[in-house]
């Protein structure tokens, strides 16, 4: 590498963190701001359209460059992968009703008109889109509908034709039906923990415990993953309706 660069590492940028390796700091640490994800680096970006290159809305971990840094290094996947800051109106952030492998419990997008987030596009090139479909099993990639959802990058121009994944297992509601808003997911994890018993039986009673159970045992996943449908804890996204690519 070269010594010019040492300042732009995942590790010199606090990024260097995936939240598969420390899933109680799910989503995990984004980047202040736009740039290309390169190996183990985030270099300045030059522009921020990407021709060839389909965009989709990252609200999880697929904004973090240290958990986009394995995903594609375990299939071989070494091209850069543009990273764009942008406003999105007309979704928010919920909480997938189901257990990730990692041990966490992850975010899924949700419709909400009139909603704004500050999330990232990350924008992807046919192998690294083929790579990211086979990471997320539990989710379908939708085309999010203009202008119900609008997406503007940091320059303030207006994409369209971006993706995102959705969870088809649903997400979890808050108790009175809406769907429940992603959170720190310490507290996140010790909320749902403290809403059930039948829970706390399978997992422990604290999220350490909980995600050291869930990141052992499969059967253990699902098996809680079932268990959030059996509570009725499980609505629709309000996107479920939306074309899966």
């Amino acid at each position: 590498m070269d010594a010019r660069d040492e300042h732009l590492t995942l590790e010199a940028l606090g990024l260097a963190d995936a939240p598969r390796d420390h899933p109680l700091r799910y989503p995990g640490v984004r980047p202040s701001g736009s740039g290309l994800l390169d190996g183990d680096r985030l270099l300045p970006l030059d522009r921020l359209a990407h021709p060839g290159r389909t965009p989709v809305v990252a609200v999880g971990s697929n904004a973090s460059p240290a958990q986009l840094r394995h995903k594609m290094a375990e299939s071989g996947v070494s091209s850069p992968v543009p990273m764009v800051r942008a406003r999105v109106t007309g979704i928010d952030v919920g909480v997938s009703a189901h257990i990730s492998r990692h041990g966490y419990v992850s975010a899924s997008p949700v419709g909400s008109p009139g909603t704004a987030r500050q999330l990232f596009v990350i924008w992807l090139d046919p192998e690294q889109l083929a790579t990211m479909d086979a990471t997320e099993p539990n989710f379908d990639r939708v085309l999010l509908p203009a202008p119900q959802v609008r997406v503007e990058q940091e320059n303030g121009e207006a994409l369209l034709g971006c993706f995102a994944y959705v969870n088809h297992h649903g997400v979890l509601h808050d108790g009175s039906g809406a769907p429940r808003r992603h959170r720190d997911q310490r507290a996140l994890i010790a909320e749902l923990l403290a809403e059930s018993v039948a829970l706390r039986e399978l997992f422990g009673g604290t999220p350490e415990e909980f995600c050291r159970r869930a990141r052992s045992d499969a059967g253990l996943r699902d098996r809680g993953t079932r268990l959030f449908a059996q509570e009725k804890r499980v609505t629709v996204s309000g996107l479920e309706h939306l074309r899966v690519r």
